[in-house]
């Protein structure tokens, strides 16, 4: 019977240093080897020349660290860049580069479909599948590292490296709490990647009973996706506000332990005649209400399996006045790489006919 062996981009650096203990080893070679797993290029615990030969040898014998390789790349008009990422057992999820001048945004998965059948999101007409395991979650960003570094510097619209990683691809994250605060821990860790959490954003559609807990085991920051004011249009739009509902998730955003200087952020996406009126602004604002908070709105990208439509500027417009009369600090993000189906709500982790 053969040995499975096991991958160590599952461990952050704590539970990597409890590993090589259990090999007998002394802690610092559980920093040694973080060092290592995450540097560019490397592919084999042979390269791993501050570590003794026999060692390295124990090592290729019980253990690994996987890669994603050959994704499948769309781009986008926009500059915009769509990965899918073909796992062990087949299933495909996907990740998508948003590049700007300053900063380079990457949204990822953290599960293989979704559970929540938001009625707006494309993602959510999947059903569930599975959670992802951290190496697979941390392993979308080293795959767009690696693309990257690959890429002409004078073709490049922003930085060489992703500077920014937001969870809001495919998945509920706090569905998967524990495999994505191992993976935040890499993502932060100097040795991992060595991002700053200020960097990071984990959006949830409002699992309540775990907020808490995300927030004290990590610093990355907070989006709750809202998208309505009355329980009434949330239950409808969003299957999860029939357990938990506005008020309790509002309540539970007002206690959360959040970093001194940071702000919840609230995405709400704007749908044609449901929940874009100025009465519905209002309520917004009223409810908001000693919440330290920013607010995304977020124009609907229309698909044609699903019947809602985007508002027109002039009323995306009218209801950002009523949130800033309100002194809320209130952004129109207009989603990219639609042409790919890469924009929010769109990502469906099939495979394109090419």
């Amino acid at each position: 019977m053969t040995m499975k062996k096991t991958d160590l981009r599952n461990f952050d650096q704590d539970q990597l240093i409890e590993y090589v203990e259990s090999l007998g080893q002394p802690k610092f070679r559980g920093k040694q080897i973080m060092g290592w797993l995450y540097r560019p290029g490397i592919s084999s615990f042979a390269e791993m020349t501050d570590l003794a030969k026999k060692f390295r040898e124990v090592l290729d014998e019980h253990a690994y660290f996987s890669s994603f390789t050959n994704p499948i790349i769309e781009k986008s008009s926009d500059g915009c860049v769509k990965f899918g990422f073909t796992l062990e057992d087949g299933n495909v999820i996907e990740s998508v580069f948003i590049p700007e001048e300053d900063r380079n945004t990457l949204c990822i998965s953290s599960q293989v479909g979704c559970a929540m059948k938001c009625t707006f999101c494309l993602t959510g007409t999947l059903g569930f599948t599975r959670n992802l395991t951290p190496s697979e979650i941390v392993n979308q960003v080293i795959a767009v590292q690696d693309y990257l570094s690959l890429q002409p510097k004078d073709e490049l619209i922003g930085p060489d490296r992703v500077t920014n990683v937001v969870y809001m691809g495919m998945g509920e994250p706090l569905n998967n709490l524990q495999n994505v605060i191992t993976s935040l821990s890499i993502l932060i860790e100097p040795k991992g990647l060595d991002l700053t959490s200020r960097k990071i954003t984990v959006s949830t559609c409002g699992i309540v009973p775990k907020m808490r807990e995300f927030g004290e085991k990590t610093t990355a920051n907070l989006a709750i996706s809202l998208h309505a004011v009355d329980d009434a249009t949330r239950d409808m739009l969003m299957p999860i506000n029939e357990r938990y509902s506005i008020d309790e998730l509002l309540e539970a955003c007002r206690t959360y332990p959040m970093p001194k200087r940071r702000r919840i952020m609230f995405e709400y996406i704007m749908l044609s005649g449901i929940n874009d009126s100025d009465k519905d602004a209002k309520i917004l604002a009223k409810k908001l209400r000693k919440i330290p908070c920013k607010i995304n709105l977020l124009p609907y990208n229309e698909c044609p399996d699903l019947p809602y439509k985007s508002p027109t500027r002039e009323r995306m417009l009218a209801f950002q006045k009523v949130l800033m009369n309100a002194n809320y600090s209130v952004f129109i993000r207009h989603s990219r790489g639609a042409d790919i189906s890469a924009a929010c709500g769109q990502l469906a982790g099939k495979e394109n006919d090419k």
